[in-house]
């Protein structure tokens, strides 16, 4: 397969098992029908990982199938769609700024416990911190 990658190079570049592209490609997010050989194995190019790198970290990174899907068929559509890409992208991006916020809110309340427990098990004070009372038997 010497003009082009088969599915198993294409796993291996990307780390995304030959089931999540096979499921990428049932669900319309490559940006061209993927061709086969003559025995019928799909033939991809560099250009269809390079896709695929990007697909995966929008998928990661918490954007919907159906968005990613929505990007694609722009792309797709060639030029003259940019500023509905852009848009599209924008508040992708203030979604995870926002996670982003919500994380470091949560991670200042775990390592004030963190800093707090530290304390007390280097001071020898560590037992009966948040310990439940148990009610007299």
């Amino acid at each position: 397969m010497s003009n082009g990658l088969s599915i198993g190079k294409v796993s291996e570049a990307t780390g995304m098992s030959v089931h999540a592209l096979r499921f990428f490609e049932r669900e319309g997010l490559f940006l061209r029908e993927i061709p086969r050989s003559g025995g019928g194995q799909r033939i991809y190019e560099q250009a269809d990982v390079d896709w695929l790198a990007l697909c995966d970290r929008l998928r990661a990174s918490g954007m919907p199938i159906a968005t990613i899907r929505t990007f694609a068929e722009l792309v797709r559509r060639g030029p003259g769609n940019e500023p509905d890409r852009l848009a599209l992208l924008r508040e992708h991006e203030e979604n995870i700024r926002a996670k982003i916020d919500e994380l470091g809110a949560c991670l200042e309340v775990i390592h004030t416990k963190v800093t707090v427990y530290e304390r007390h098990v280097r001071d020898g004070t560590a037992a009966g911190v948040w310990s439940p009372t148990r009610p007299d038997a």
